[in-house]
């Protein structure tokens, strides 16, 4: 069987544009936010199952669902155990247009109540440019410190966007 990021790169966007496209002109009850919440299910299970280093293009989907198209910067966390398998998605701080306040000490925190040995950061960027900040850059080395202290590796930092995912990893920023 395959994996929901395996066939959306089997198809093209315009192929995947008219199927979703029939989908809802021929079944009217259907819309659009179900038919996102429908992926971000799929895409959870795919990630949950194993190792989400195994499929980052799973990950990457299901960030870009999760965050792209929100009109409001969002920090999240996706918590992983040990053998990096899902815990939980969290979404940690909500901000304004251009920004978000991180607060690492709430990010150890919850670390510590999921019990998580590692963790993937990801915000989105409500412009629409997935290119990372410095900003950016210093967050993520503040949080990839203070997480150190308590043992919970910092896998990767992710810019989400409605079309696309910068991975700090990909880019060797980690």
């Amino acid at each position: 069987m395959s994996t929901v990021a395996e066939l959306s790169q089997s198809l093209s966007l315009s192929d995947t544009h008219a199927f979703l496209q029939s989908v809802v002109v021929d079944h009217p009850v259907v819309s659009k936010s179900w038919l996102v919440e429908q992926a971000l299910a799929l895409l959870a299970q795919d990630i949950a199952v194993g190792d989400v280093l195994a499929d980052p293009a799973a990950v990457k989907a299901y960030l870009r669902l999760k965050l792209g198209g929100l009109p409001h910067e969002v920090f999240g966390v996706l918590f992983l155990d040990a053998q990096h398998r899902v815990i939980a998605f969290q979404e940690m701080f909500r901000g304004t247009l251009t920004q978000t306040s991180v607060y690492p000490r709430e990010v150890v925190k919850e670390a510590l109540a999921l019990n998580a040995a590692a963790v993937i950061l990801a915000h989105n960027h409500p412009s629409g440019h997935a290119e990372p900040s410095s900003a950016d850059l210093n967050l993520t080395q503040t949080l990839k410190q203070a997480l150190a202290l308590v043992d919970v590796r910092v896998l990767d930092h992710m810019v989400v966007t409605a079309a696309s995912v910068t991975s700090f990893a990909e880019r060797g920023l980690i």
